[in-house]
C-alpha cells in the first residue's frame, strides 16, 4: 500500500517519460494516468528491475514535492534541537552596524539576539542591524514569533501555525534601528517564517535569493526500512491570514551568488576569491584585482575635505604632504567585506543612515 501511494503521487514526475510530442503537449498541458505510464514502463523497459523503477518514482516524488516532503534518517531528538544555541556569531561593522547570524530558531533565540544587540551597542551608537538568516532553519514557530516580537513596539498579528494567531506585545525597548534580513535558498522552516513576519510588517528588507518554501508544520511518519518521511501537514499563515507563499519568500534586493562561493563567503566575509579569465586556448585563474599590488609607491595617508581646503588656502603642496608622512604613521587599510550579500546590506544601511541624518526631527 505504501509503495502504491508513492507511485500514485508521482504522476508529474514520470509523465514526461511518455508524454505526447511537444506540439500536442503544449496544446493540452495534460499528463497521462500514472498507472498507464507505470505499467508501460514496467512492460517495455526490460533492462530495468521493478525495484529500480520504484526507486526512480520515489526520487521523482521527493524532488517534485521537496517543499512539502522530506526523507530523513537519524532524526535528532527534540531535546537536542531545542538545546542548541540560536545565534552562531555576532559582529560589528564600521563601529555602527550590528550583525547577528542565526543558525537555528530556538526558544532562546529572542534573548540571545537582544543580549548580543545590547552588548554590541554598549560602547557604540548603532545605526542599523543585519540579521543573517542564510542557512538557518528550525521548526519552533512559537520561538520564531517570540524572536519577531522583539522588533515590534505595538501589538500586531504575527503568525498562526494552527494554534491561533499570535500577536506581538507593546513595549518600549523594541529594536529602534533599520533592519536588513539576509536570506537564501537554505533559509527554511521557522527561520523562513521569522523573515516572513518581519518582511510583511515592513520591519526590514530581504536581500539575497528566494527562500526554501518550507515554512510549514511538519510531522514525521516511520517507514518499514527505518527511515522517516517528513510531511507538511499544516500550513503556516501570515499576519493577514494568508498561507505562507508556496514558492517561498522573494528577495526585495536579489543578489545572486553561486552556491559554492556563497558558502565560502558565509564562513569568511573578507575572503578574496579568485576569478577566471577566459582565453583562446582555455582558462586561467588569476587573483582578484582587489588583491593585486599595482604600484610600488609608498601608501598615502588619506586626507579629509577640511584638511584639503586648509592646504589649498595656505598654499601647501598636497604632494609634499603625501610624501612627507612616515610610513609608520599611516593607518593600515581596513579589511573589505567581499561577501556580496552582506556588503549590499551594509551599504543599504549606510545609505539609510545618511538619509535619516538630514530628516527634520
Amino acid at each position: 500500500m505504501t509503495r502504491f501511494r508513492f507511485k500514485l503521487f508521482l504522476t508529474a514526475a514520470l509523465g514526461i517519460l511518455t508524454a505526447a510530442p511537444p506540439a500536442r503537449a503544449a496544446e493540452t498541458n495534460a499528463l497521462p494516468p500514472f498507472k498507464e505510464v507505470y505499467e508501460l514502463l514496467r512492460a517495455q523497459l526490460k533492462s530495468m528491475k521493478e525495484e529500480d523503477l520504484d526507486r526512480a518514482a520515489v526520487q521523482g516524488l521527493l524532488s517534485q514535492l521537496r517543499s512539502q516532503v522530506m526523507l530523513v534518517t537519524n532524526v535528532p531528538s527534540t531535546n537536542a534541537v531545542t538545546e542548541k544555541e540560536g545565534l552562531s556569531s555576532t559582529a560589528l561593522f564600521d563601529d555602527a552596524y550590528a550583525y547577528l547570524r542565526v543558525s537555528r530558531v530556538t526558544p532562546t533565540l529572542a534573548k540571545e539576539m537582544a543580549d548580543a544587540y545590547h552588548r554590541l551597542g554598549s560602547s557604540n551608537r548603532l545605526k542599523g542591524l543585519v540579521l543573517d538568516l542564510r542557512f538557518a532553519d528550525g521548526q519552533d514557530y512559537a520561538a520564531a514569533a517570540s524572536a519577531a516580537d522583539w522588533f515590534f513596539s505595538t501589538e500586531k498579528p504575527l503568525i498562526d501555525w494552527g494554534e491561533g494567531m499570535l500577536r506581538s506585545t507593546a513595549k518600549t525597548n523594541a529594536v529602534p534601528v533599520p533592519v536588513v534580513l539576509l536570506v537564501n535558498r537554505q533559509t527554511s522552516g521557522a527561520a523562513e517564517a521569522l523573515a516572513g513576519i518581519l518582511r510583511q510588517a515592513e520591519v526590514g528588507l530581504l536581500i539575497g535569493t528566494n527562500t526554501a518554501a518550507r515554512a510549514s508544520v511538519f510531522k514525521d511518519f516511520s517507514l518499514p526500512n527505518g527511515q522517516r518521511l517528513r510531511l507538511a501537514v499544516l500550513p503556516i499563515k501570515m499576519a493577514n491570514g494568508v498561507p505562507f507563499p508556496a514558492g517561498g519568500l522573494n528577495a526585495d534586493i536579489r543578489v545572486a551568488v553561486s552556491p559554492e562561493d556563497e558558502k565560502i563567503y558565509f564562513e569568511d566575509a573578507y575572503k578574496v576569491l579568485p576569478r577566471i579569465v577566459r582565453v583562446a586556448d582555455g582558462s586561467v585563474t588569476v587573483p582578484n584585482v582587489a588583491n593585486l599590488t599595482v604600484t610600488n609607491r609608498p601608501a598615502r595617508r588619506r586626507i579629509n575635505e577640511a584638511e584639503l581646503v586648509k592646504m589649498l588656502r595656505t598654499g601647501q603642496s598636497i604632494e609634499e604632504e603625501f610624501t612627507s608622512v612616515p610610513l609608520k604613521e599611516m593607518e593600515p587599510p581596513k579589511p573589505v567585506v567581499n561577501d556580496p550579500v552582506l556588503a549590499r546590506a551594509i551599504d543599504l544601511l549606510k545609505g539609510l543612515a545618511v538619509v535619516q541624518q538630514f530628516r527634520p526631527s
